[in-house]
């Protein structure tokens, strides 16, 4: 074999090397950024090029941006600027041996990163409607030649036909999860309309179900899960009557029967959804009301058998509840709810959970701390 074969050779065992590095993390991966980064680093890779970015269409704005330039922060510039955007235009790649030699070429990005663009290779992203949603773009080729070859244009463009197809399904998973996050918040709302409650109440419970389940360091596809799904915890509220559901005093036994149906009825209302995480909310909405040492409702499960985002979720609730005027009680003092927690920490609670929220108080009860009443006799709606 000649020394230019062997070079070949090598070249092509370092590309199949790099593809089956990178694959499972690309494949793996759900955060479009993070999925931005690792596509951008393959192209980098693939054609030895000192930067490589993933553009992509805003078509809102009607422009490109990227939070893959290494070393820089998020860039925007219009959709028809420089090569990038020469390329989205026409649909074709461009390969640049000198960029500032060529008048296509927008000199912005270099003034606001203070760097020197040489050879240039740009391959659009093509969606599965063949119109282009962005384009890779690599800059400055590393080694002996300085410039990029037809070889670095046609394995860049294997990347981008992978990268596009990759990018597209990422997109349309997010705005799934934005549509799913939407109906979610919706209905929320809506169930807390009904009781003459402010809307923020949801957010409250969701933001304080966040910050408990960060504390107790789940994954972070955990916390977010928990985060989404805490907003549902009293959907079922919408088949409870008004006339309970807005008594302004104590509720009777039968009244108070009546109440703690939200909890099933909730659960029912998502438990058929094929959503894995309106699936999740159901158990959410049906567990944030019982209680660690079993005594709570629908099921009466205890301790771990209880869902740990209904575990959550119920500190959430009750701390929201006590720490905030409902139409039968005034908001409770501080100190009042704190020692609440502290007694109910392995009765209603579970230990763990009240553990997190003292060891984070401050943090967590930071929102309420606007002047509190006496409390009122409460009845345990929430």
């Amino acid at each position: 074999m000649t020394e230019v074969e062997l070079k070949q050779v090598a070249e092509s065992q370092r590309i199949l090397e790099l593809l089956f590095s990178y694959m499972p993390k690309i494949a793996a991966e759900r955060q479009m950024d993070n999925l931005l980064v690792l596509m951008a680093d393959l192209g980098r890779s693939i054609v030895s090029a000192d930067r490589c970015s993933l553009w992509l269409v805003d078509e809102e704005s009607g422009e490109l941006w990227t939070k893959v330039a290494h070393g820089v922060s998020e860039l925007r510039i219009p959709q028809n600027a420089g090569f990038v955007g020469c390329s989205v235009i026409t649909g074709e790649p461009l390969l640049i041996k000198d960029a500032y030699q060529d008048s296509r070429f927008d000199r912005r990005s270099d003034e606001k990163t203070h760097y020197h663009t040489t050879s240039v290779l740009t391959v659009p992203l093509m969606d599965s409607m063949g119109k282009v949603m962005g384009v890779f773009q690599a800059i400055n080729k590393q080694g002996e030649s300085q410039v990029f070859s037809e070889q670095d244009l046609e394995r860049l463009k294997l990347t981008a036909v992978y990268s596009a197809k990759t990018v597209e399904s990422a997109m349309l998973t997010a705005e799934l999860e934005a549509t799913q996050r939407e109906i979610i918040h919706t209905l929320g709302e809506a169930s807390e309309s009904r009781s003459r409650e402010t809307g923020d109440h949801i957010l409250r419970v969701a933001e304080i179900s966040k910050k408990l389940a960060e504390y107790l360091g789940l994954p972070r596809e955990e916390v977010e899960r928990i985060h989404l799904a805490a907003p549902m915890h009293d959907l079922g509220k919408i088949g409870i009557p008004d006339a309970v559901l807005n008594k302004p005093g104590k509720l009777t036994d039968e009244e108070y029967a009546v109440m703690k149906t939200h909890a099933e009825i909730g659960y029912k209302m998502l438990c058929n959804s094929k959503r894995k995480l309106l699936r999740f909310a159901a158990n959410v909405a049906r567990s944030h009301h019982e209680r660690w040492d079993g005594r709570g409702y629908p099921l009466g499960l205890k301790g771990e058998d209880i869902p740990l985002a209904g575990r959550i979720c119920a500190v959430a609730d009750v701390l929201d509840a006590l720490s905030c005027h409902r139409c039968y009680k005034a908001p409770w003092p501080e100190e009042k709810v704190k020692e609440e927690f502290v007694k109910m920490s392995g009765s209603q609670f579970q230990p763990e959970v009240v553990d997190a929220l003292m060891a984070h108080w401050d943090d967590i009860y930071a929102p309420y701390r606007v002047g509190a009443e006496e409390p009122d006799s409460g009845d345990g709606r929430r």
